[in-house]
């Protein structure tokens, strides 16, 4: 029996029942919880896989939700919200001593975004609480765009995905927090630097952190198919090296004729970096099921969302 359903108000039972529930949004399928409930929280940390240092976005459907939840929020981070909520930017804040140390990794920040998502959004405003919702797979592994790919992940460890439809960003949010009232870029993603830029002025960059991450995604291997990834400039020369192995290629938008392709994906033929995005996980998920030897993805250009792409594909390959 399927686990994939549309009816809200059984997540709204299943969530006020310190349980967890798969949810949609505009970016990937997202593990959610309720934000006070320990068990709930740490069944997410125990299905997952996830390390307890790594932190957990909280999700909310207000400004008002967030007010309740932060004791510092910055101007920059009020322009940043302003243009881009509700959607696919996070917001690492001082927290409120009411917000758990197990959502924060025991930091005094917390990572906060409101979704571009009708039935999340629904959902959210139904419910007395903030949902914890890190991505709905296993620690390490490709990010769910469908509620397919989650129900094939937690069939038999979660009682409902709430069914939402494709997600159309196709890519994490891209995560925003401010050291010194500074900001700084913690994870490239849905939103490119030139959006950010665009609204605040000039931003620092720290990507990566294994020890003590600062926020989610910024551990160097991530996002990854259980199929060997190589991402490579010029995937032609490449895959001529392995004559002997079966091989899928992504490519941006040319579908090069090579025998030793086994299997091409062009994730936009007109060249548009947010159609890529919205593909790169459905893509990596078909791919992973097709007993390939080696999954090759070419680089993307190195600027706005070409940006966030290239960063998923290295994490994948590490």
């Amino acid at each position: 029996m399927s686990i994939v359903s549309k009816d809200i108000q059984k997540a709204v039972s299943i969530l006020n029942n310190d349980d967890v529930v798969a949810i949609p949004t505009e970016t990937v399928y997202g593990l959610a919880g309720n934000i006070y409930s320990e068990k709930a929280i740490r069944k997410i940390f125990e299905i997952k896989q996830r390390p307890l240092f790594n932190p957990l976005i909280v999700h909310v459907h207000s400004l008002e939700s967030v007010e309740d939840l932060v004791s510092e929020f910055p101007e920059k981070a009020r322009k940043l919200a302003r243009a881009f909520w509700p959607g696919s930017l996070t917001l690492v804040l001082k927290k409120k001593p009411k917000v758990p140390d197990l959502i924060t990794a025991g930091k005094d920040t917390v990572a906060i975004r409101m979704p571009n998502h009708p039935v999340t959004l629904h959902l959210l405003k139904t419910l007395s609480f903030p949902l914890a919702a890190p991505s709905a797979n296993p620690f390490g592994c490709i990010s769910p765009t469908r509620a397919a790919h989650v129900e094939g992940y937690f069939k038999d460890t979660i009682k409902m995905v709430l069914d939402g439809g494709d997600c159309k960003n196709g890519i994490e949010s891209t995560i925003i927090g401010f050291e010194d009232d500074q900001p700084v870029l913690y994870r490239l993603g849905s939103i490119s630097i030139e959006d950010i830029t665009a609204v605040i002025g000039a931003i620092k960059i720290r990507n990566k952190k294994e020890l003590a991450p600062d926020a989610p995604g910024m551990l160097a291997r991530h996002y990854a198919p259980k199929t060997k990834t190589f991402l490579v400039k010029d995937v032609a020369s490449f895959v001529r090296k392995y004559s002997n192995k079966k091989i899928g290629v992504i490519r941006f938008k040319d579908g090069h004729d090579d025998a030793k392709m086994i299997h091409v994906e062009v994730l936009s033929k007109s060249g548009d970096l947010k159609e890529a995005a919205s593909k790169l996980y459905s893509t990596l998920h078909k791919l992973d099921t097709l007993h390939l030897d080696m999954i090759v993805a070419e680089t993307f250009p190195d600027y706005g969302l070409g940006k966030s792409i290239n960063d998923r594909l290295f994490r994948a390959t590490k």
